[in-house]
Protein backbone atom coordinates (compact mmCIF):
# COMPACT_ATOMS: atom_id res chain seq x y z
CA UNK A 1 0.00 0.00 0.00
CA UNK A 2 1.27 3.03 -1.26
CA UNK A 3 0.73 5.76 1.88
CA UNK A 4 -0.62 9.46 0.89
CA UNK A 5 -0.31 12.88 2.92
CA UNK A 6 -3.90 12.16 3.52
CA UNK A 7 -2.88 8.76 5.62
CA UNK A 8 -0.77 10.59 7.91
CA UNK A 9 -3.49 13.10 8.50
CA UNK A 10 -6.21 10.52 9.23
CA UNK A 11 -3.39 8.02 11.47
CA UNK A 12 -3.08 11.40 13.60
CA UNK A 13 -6.85 11.84 14.04
CA UNK A 14 -7.35 7.79 14.38
CA UNK A 15 -4.32 7.44 17.14
CA UNK A 16 -6.02 10.51 19.12
CA UNK A 17 -9.59 8.98 18.86
CA UNK A 18 -7.81 5.35 19.94
CA UNK A 19 -5.80 7.58 22.69
CA UNK A 20 -9.36 9.28 24.14
CA UNK A 21 -10.87 5.56 24.81
CA UNK A 22 -7.80 4.54 27.08
CA UNK A 23 -8.11 7.81 29.03
CA UNK A 24 -12.35 7.20 29.23
CA UNK A 25 -11.45 4.07 30.57
CA UNK A 26 -8.95 4.95 32.94
CA UNK A 27 -10.21 8.32 34.32
CA UNK A 28 -14.05 6.10 34.53
CA UNK A 29 -14.97 8.93 32.13
CA UNK A 30 -18.24 8.39 30.58
CA UNK A 31 -17.75 11.72 28.68
CA UNK A 32 -14.78 11.53 27.30
CA UNK A 33 -15.14 7.37 26.54
CA UNK A 34 -17.90 8.07 24.54
CA UNK A 35 -16.51 10.74 22.55
CA UNK A 36 -14.04 8.25 20.87
CA UNK A 37 -17.27 6.65 18.71
CA UNK A 38 -19.69 7.85 16.91
CA UNK A 39 -23.23 8.23 17.95
CA UNK A 40 -24.21 5.19 15.95
CA UNK A 41 -21.22 3.02 16.77
CA UNK A 42 -21.45 -0.44 18.45
CA UNK A 43 -18.95 -2.87 20.20
CA UNK A 44 -18.44 -6.39 20.85
CA UNK A 45 -16.62 -6.99 24.05
CA UNK A 46 -17.96 -10.58 24.47
CA UNK A 47 -20.00 -9.72 27.70
CA UNK A 48 -21.58 -6.79 26.21
CA UNK A 49 -22.08 -6.53 22.18
CA UNK A 50 -24.21 -3.64 21.40
CA UNK A 51 -24.60 -0.12 21.10
CA UNK A 52 -21.33 1.74 22.41
CA UNK A 53 -22.64 4.65 24.02
CA UNK A 54 -24.21 2.17 26.56
CA UNK A 55 -21.21 0.32 26.84
CA UNK A 56 -19.53 3.45 27.56
CA UNK A 57 -21.89 4.09 30.31
CA UNK A 58 -21.91 0.60 31.69
CA UNK A 59 -17.70 0.41 31.94
CA UNK A 60 -17.46 3.99 33.36
CA UNK A 61 -19.95 3.37 36.46
CA UNK A 62 -17.73 -0.27 36.84
CA UNK A 63 -14.46 2.04 36.58
CA UNK A 64 -15.53 4.85 39.40
CA UNK A 65 -14.89 2.21 42.24
CA UNK A 66 -11.51 0.20 41.39
CA UNK A 67 -8.27 1.10 42.09
CA UNK A 68 -6.37 2.92 39.22
CA UNK A 69 -6.08 1.16 35.66
CA UNK A 70 -3.62 1.56 32.62
CA UNK A 71 -4.57 0.77 29.19
CA UNK A 72 -1.06 0.59 26.93
CA UNK A 73 -2.49 0.69 23.43
CA UNK A 74 0.13 0.33 21.27
CA UNK A 75 1.01 -1.61 17.67
CA UNK A 76 -1.18 0.37 15.78
CA UNK A 77 -1.84 -0.57 12.30
CA UNK A 78 -4.18 1.52 10.20
CA UNK A 79 -5.59 1.35 7.12
CA UNK A 80 -7.21 4.07 5.10
CA UNK A 81 -10.38 4.68 2.66
CA UNK A 82 -11.35 8.27 1.93
CA UNK A 83 -13.20 8.82 4.79
CA UNK A 84 -13.07 5.39 6.34
CA UNK A 85 -10.36 3.16 7.60
CA UNK A 86 -9.87 -0.05 9.47
CA UNK A 87 -7.04 -0.69 12.56
CA UNK A 88 -5.91 -3.63 14.68
CA UNK A 89 -3.96 -2.60 18.10
CA UNK A 90 -2.88 -3.94 21.04
CA UNK A 91 -3.34 -3.26 24.67
CA UNK A 92 -1.79 -4.36 27.63
CA UNK A 93 -4.49 -3.28 30.73
CA UNK A 94 -3.32 -3.23 34.01
CA UNK A 95 -6.28 -4.14 36.61
CA UNK A 96 -6.47 -4.20 40.27
CA UNK A 97 -8.55 -5.51 43.20
CA UNK A 98 -8.12 -5.55 46.69
CA UNK A 99 -6.10 -9.33 46.29
CA UNK A 100 -5.03 -9.77 42.69
CA UNK A 101 -2.92 -7.14 40.35
CA UNK A 102 -3.44 -8.69 36.62
CA UNK A 103 -1.89 -7.61 33.46
CA UNK A 104 -4.59 -8.45 30.71
CA UNK A 105 -3.26 -8.98 26.83
CA UNK A 106 -5.37 -8.15 24.02
CA UNK A 107 -5.71 -6.41 20.78
CA UNK A 108 -8.69 -3.82 19.64
CA UNK A 109 -10.35 -4.74 16.19
CA UNK A 110 -11.79 -1.29 15.14
CA UNK A 111 -13.77 0.34 12.17
CA UNK A 112 -13.84 4.11 12.07
CA UNK A 113 -14.75 6.97 10.07
CA UNK A 114 -14.20 10.32 9.55
CA UNK A 115 -17.46 13.03 9.92
CA UNK A 116 -17.63 16.73 9.59
CA UNK A 117 -13.36 16.11 9.68
CA UNK A 118 -13.15 14.07 12.96
CA UNK A 119 -12.31 10.64 13.23
CA UNK A 120 -14.54 8.31 15.43
CA UNK A 121 -14.85 4.85 16.16
CA UNK A 122 -18.04 3.15 14.72
CA UNK A 123 -17.51 -0.14 15.77
CA UNK A 124 -14.78 -2.02 18.52
CA UNK A 125 -14.29 -5.85 18.41
CA UNK A 126 -12.34 -7.18 21.52
CA UNK A 127 -9.55 -10.05 21.36
CA UNK A 128 -8.34 -11.64 24.06
CA UNK A 129 -4.85 -13.09 24.06
CA UNK A 130 -3.65 -13.71 27.80
CA UNK A 131 -3.02 -12.53 31.17
CA UNK A 132 -1.08 -12.84 34.16
CA UNK A 133 -2.76 -12.64 38.18
CA UNK A 134 -0.56 -12.29 40.81
CA UNK A 135 -1.09 -11.46 44.37
CA UNK A 136 -0.98 -8.24 45.10
CA UNK A 137 2.65 -6.34 46.14
CA UNK A 138 1.23 -2.63 44.72
CA UNK A 139 3.24 -0.06 47.09
CA UNK A 140 0.86 3.10 47.50
CA UNK A 141 2.49 6.74 48.10
CA UNK A 142 3.44 6.91 51.88
CA UNK A 143 6.40 9.65 52.33
CA UNK A 144 8.08 7.66 54.67
CA UNK A 145 8.98 4.09 52.96
CA UNK A 146 9.37 5.37 49.55
CA UNK A 147 9.62 7.93 46.70
CA UNK A 148 6.58 8.13 45.45
CA UNK A 149 5.40 10.93 47.00
CA UNK A 150 7.29 13.14 44.97
CA UNK A 151 5.19 12.36 42.01
CA UNK A 152 1.33 12.90 41.20
CA UNK A 153 -0.58 10.09 41.84
CA UNK A 154 -3.21 8.57 39.44
CA UNK A 155 -6.78 8.39 40.28
CA UNK A 156 -10.29 8.59 38.85
CA UNK A 157 -12.27 11.12 36.92
CA UNK A 158 -11.63 14.79 38.18
CA UNK A 159 -9.33 13.53 41.17
CA UNK A 160 -6.93 12.57 38.87
CA UNK A 161 -3.98 14.78 38.77
CA UNK A 162 -2.84 14.48 35.17
CA UNK A 163 -6.90 15.67 34.28
CA UNK A 164 -5.75 18.86 35.81
CA UNK A 165 -2.48 18.72 34.19
CA UNK A 166 -3.68 18.77 31.09
CA UNK A 167 -6.21 20.94 31.19
CA UNK A 168 -3.67 23.84 32.21
CA UNK A 169 -1.61 22.71 29.58
CA UNK A 170 -3.99 22.98 26.81
CA UNK A 171 -5.16 26.40 28.29
CA UNK A 172 -1.91 27.48 27.92
CA UNK A 173 -1.49 26.80 24.36
CA UNK A 174 -1.93 29.73 21.97
CA UNK A 175 -4.22 30.07 19.22
CA UNK A 176 -2.97 28.32 16.07
CA UNK A 177 -1.98 30.72 12.99
CA UNK A 178 -2.57 30.10 9.72
CA UNK A 179 -0.15 28.01 8.07
CA UNK A 180 2.47 30.48 5.22
CA UNK A 181 4.70 28.00 4.39
CA UNK A 182 4.16 24.51 2.09
CA UNK A 183 5.25 21.48 3.27
CA UNK A 184 9.05 20.74 2.13
CA UNK A 185 9.03 17.27 -0.05
CA UNK A 186 12.10 15.62 1.63
CA UNK A 187 10.40 16.25 5.17
CA UNK A 188 7.16 15.05 3.63
CA UNK A 189 8.95 11.79 1.85
CA UNK A 190 10.81 11.11 5.34
CA UNK A 191 7.28 11.08 7.52
CA UNK A 192 6.03 9.40 4.43
CA UNK A 193 8.82 6.80 5.01
CA UNK A 194 8.78 6.44 8.49
CA UNK A 195 5.00 5.62 8.62
CA UNK A 196 5.65 2.63 6.06
CA UNK A 197 8.53 1.20 8.11
CA UNK A 198 5.92 1.91 11.54
CA UNK A 199 3.62 -0.33 9.39
CA UNK A 200 6.73 -3.21 9.30
CA UNK A 201 6.82 -3.41 12.89
CA UNK A 202 2.88 -3.73 13.10
CA UNK A 203 3.09 -6.19 10.43
CA UNK A 204 6.30 -8.40 12.02
CA UNK A 205 4.66 -8.45 15.59
CA UNK A 206 1.69 -10.11 13.52
CA UNK A 207 3.49 -12.40 12.14
CA UNK A 208 4.87 -13.71 14.83
CA UNK A 209 1.69 -13.79 17.12
CA UNK A 210 -0.36 -15.45 14.65
CA UNK A 211 2.18 -17.70 13.15
CA UNK A 212 1.85 -16.02 9.56
CA UNK A 213 4.99 -16.78 7.59
CA UNK A 214 3.33 -15.44 4.45
CA UNK A 215 3.10 -11.84 6.04
CA UNK A 216 6.09 -12.68 7.57
CA UNK A 217 8.37 -12.83 4.42
CA UNK A 218 6.10 -9.85 3.10
CA UNK A 219 8.27 -7.49 4.99
CA UNK A 220 11.77 -8.84 4.62
CA UNK A 221 14.42 -7.94 1.43
CA UNK A 222 15.67 -11.67 -0.28
CA UNK A 223 18.94 -10.53 1.08
CA UNK A 224 18.04 -9.81 4.81
CA UNK A 225 19.14 -11.34 8.19
CA UNK A 226 17.49 -11.65 11.71
CA UNK A 227 18.92 -12.27 14.95
CA UNK A 228 16.05 -13.51 17.25
CA UNK A 229 17.73 -15.54 19.61
CA UNK A 230 15.61 -17.89 18.74
CA UNK A 231 15.88 -18.39 15.51
CA UNK A 232 18.99 -16.53 13.47
CA UNK A 233 19.08 -16.32 9.72
CA UNK A 234 18.19 -14.88 6.60
CA UNK A 235 14.76 -13.31 6.64
CA UNK A 236 12.62 -15.56 5.00
CA UNK A 237 14.23 -18.67 6.66
CA UNK A 238 13.28 -16.83 10.06
CA UNK A 239 9.56 -16.59 8.89
CA UNK A 240 9.24 -20.15 8.44
CA UNK A 241 10.91 -21.34 11.61
CA UNK A 242 9.60 -19.01 14.08
CA UNK A 243 5.96 -19.44 13.06
CA UNK A 244 6.44 -22.84 13.13
CA UNK A 245 8.41 -22.58 16.93
CA UNK A 246 5.77 -20.41 18.45
CA UNK A 247 2.66 -22.45 17.14
CA UNK A 248 4.13 -25.63 18.38
CA UNK A 249 5.49 -24.57 21.83
CA UNK A 250 3.91 -21.23 22.92
CA UNK A 251 0.09 -21.23 24.45
CA UNK A 252 -0.09 -17.74 22.82
CA UNK A 253 2.61 -14.76 22.62
CA UNK A 254 2.16 -10.83 22.25
CA UNK A 255 5.08 -8.71 21.06
CA UNK A 256 3.86 -5.31 22.25
CA UNK A 257 6.39 -2.61 20.41
CA UNK A 258 6.78 1.51 21.22
CA UNK A 259 9.40 4.36 21.87
CA UNK A 260 10.23 3.51 18.07
CA UNK A 261 13.14 5.94 16.92
CA UNK A 262 13.40 6.15 13.03
CA UNK A 263 15.77 7.87 11.15
CA UNK A 264 15.42 7.81 7.31
CA UNK A 265 17.94 9.30 5.06
CA UNK A 266 17.58 8.76 1.46
CA UNK A 267 16.20 5.35 0.13
CA UNK A 268 18.09 3.93 4.21
CA UNK A 269 16.92 3.86 7.08
CA UNK A 270 17.80 2.59 10.75
CA UNK A 271 15.46 2.05 13.57
CA UNK A 272 15.42 1.02 17.74
CA UNK A 273 11.94 -0.10 19.02
CA UNK A 274 11.46 -0.73 22.60
CA UNK A 275 9.38 -4.53 22.59
CA UNK A 276 7.84 -6.45 25.45
CA UNK A 277 7.20 -9.80 24.66
CA UNK A 278 4.77 -11.40 26.76
CA UNK A 279 4.24 -15.75 25.90
CA UNK A 280 3.27 -18.73 28.03
CA UNK A 281 4.94 -22.04 27.22
CA UNK A 282 5.18 -25.06 29.34
CA UNK A 283 3.59 -24.09 32.54
CA UNK A 284 5.59 -20.91 32.90
CA UNK A 285 4.49 -17.23 32.34
CA UNK A 286 7.86 -15.44 30.10
CA UNK A 287 7.80 -11.36 29.73
CA UNK A 288 11.16 -10.09 28.27
CA UNK A 289 11.90 -6.68 27.41
CA UNK A 290 14.13 -5.82 24.79
CA UNK A 291 15.09 -3.49 21.37
CA UNK A 292 14.73 -4.24 17.94
CA UNK A 293 17.95 -2.67 15.79
CA UNK A 294 16.60 -2.42 12.40
CA UNK A 295 17.99 -1.41 9.06
CA UNK A 296 15.49 -0.93 6.14
CA UNK A 297 16.08 -0.17 2.73
CA UNK A 298 13.79 1.58 -0.08
CA UNK A 299 13.95 -0.62 -3.65
CA UNK A 300 11.81 0.14 -6.11
CA UNK A 301 9.77 2.48 -4.30
CA UNK A 302 8.74 -0.12 -1.54
CA UNK A 303 9.95 -0.19 2.35
CA UNK A 304 11.47 -3.32 3.69
CA UNK A 305 13.54 -4.53 6.42
CA UNK A 306 17.26 -5.24 5.24
CA UNK A 307 18.10 -6.70 8.99
CA UNK A 308 16.83 -7.03 12.17
CA UNK A 309 19.10 -7.62 15.72
CA UNK A 310 17.15 -8.31 18.90
CA UNK A 311 19.08 -6.95 22.32
CA UNK A 312 17.42 -8.17 25.44
CA UNK A 313 17.57 -5.68 28.15
CA UNK A 314 15.44 -7.52 31.20
CA UNK A 315 12.83 -10.75 31.51
CA UNK A 316 10.61 -12.21 34.70
CA UNK A 317 9.83 -15.99 34.38
CA UNK A 318 7.28 -17.65 37.05
CA UNK A 319 4.50 -20.13 36.71
CA UNK A 320 1.81 -19.44 34.52
CA UNK A 321 -1.48 -17.75 36.29
CA UNK A 322 -3.08 -17.64 33.03
CA UNK A 323 -7.14 -18.13 33.22
CA UNK A 324 -10.30 -18.28 30.99
CA UNK A 325 -12.97 -18.26 33.65
CA UNK A 326 -13.97 -16.34 36.82
CA UNK A 327 -12.34 -12.51 35.94
CA UNK A 328 -12.26 -13.63 32.33
CA UNK A 329 -15.26 -15.80 31.90
CA UNK A 330 -17.45 -13.57 30.00
CA UNK A 331 -14.66 -12.29 27.30
CA UNK A 332 -15.48 -14.95 24.79
CA UNK A 333 -13.26 -13.67 21.68
CA UNK A 334 -9.65 -15.20 22.02
CA UNK A 335 -6.88 -15.15 19.76
CA UNK A 336 -5.73 -17.87 17.53
CA UNK A 337 -2.85 -18.88 15.29
CA UNK A 338 -3.17 -18.79 11.60
CA UNK A 339 -6.21 -16.93 9.75
CA UNK A 340 -8.79 -18.27 11.91
CA UNK A 341 -7.87 -15.70 14.18
CA UNK A 342 -11.02 -12.55 13.52
CA UNK A 343 -8.28 -10.13 12.47
CA UNK A 344 -7.74 -11.27 8.94
CA UNK A 345 -11.58 -11.54 8.34
CA UNK A 346 -11.46 -7.87 9.88
CA UNK A 347 -8.69 -6.10 7.81
CA UNK A 348 -10.50 -8.04 4.56
CA UNK A 349 -13.60 -5.81 5.31
CA UNK A 350 -11.50 -2.30 3.95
Amino acid sequence: MTLTAHDLIARHGIGNALATHSRGVDRADVNLLASSYHPDATVDYGFFAGSASTFAAILAEAQKASAPTLHRTGNIWIKVDGARAISESYVIAYVEDADTQRLVFGRYLDRLAARDGEWRLTHRTYVLEGNTNRPTSVIRADPQVNFLHFVPQGAKGAADPGRALLALSQASIPGATPMTVQPDALALDAALSRAAIHDLSMAYARGVDRADAALLKSIFHEDSTVISGVINGPGEQFADQITAYVSANLDYCVHSVANEWVEVKGDHAVGELYVIAQMTAGGQDVMTGGRYIDTYQRRNGTWKIKTRTFVADWNTTHPSTLQKDGFYEALKTWGSWGKSDPVYAHWASL
